[in-house]
């Protein structure tokens, strides 16, 4: 026989006789957005912040730069904290008017 023929059949017995598992196919799996994040953005420097909270990840912040760059800002960063203190404050006042 061939031995790309035997090669072919080998593998061929070993995937019908592999195990089958229940996971999803890797594509399919949330995967956080920030694997990264930096602790010294200039606040001038930023367009917009997006909050993510995606399944199985910690508290994800994604800040637009003026210059089209995106970059994961540490949540635990002293001014992101105030402007999202400041930010809750103001809903909970306009929830109460």
């Amino acid at each position: 026989m061939d031995v790309k023929l035997i090669v072919i059949f080998a593998l061929m017995a070993v995937v019908m006789h592999a195990p089958v598992l229940n996971a999803k196919p890797i594509s399919l799996v949330e995967r956080c957005w920030c694997r990264s994040t930096v602790n010294t953005v200039p606040q001038r420097s930023i367009r917009e912040l997006k909050f993510l909270h995606t399944p199985n990840c910690p508290f994800q912040v994604i800040a637009k730069l003026k210059n089209n760059k995106e970059v994961c800002i540490n949540p635990d960063t002293k001014w992101l904290q105030q402007y999202l203190r400041s930010a809750m404050n103001n809903k909970l006042q306009l929830q109460h008017n």
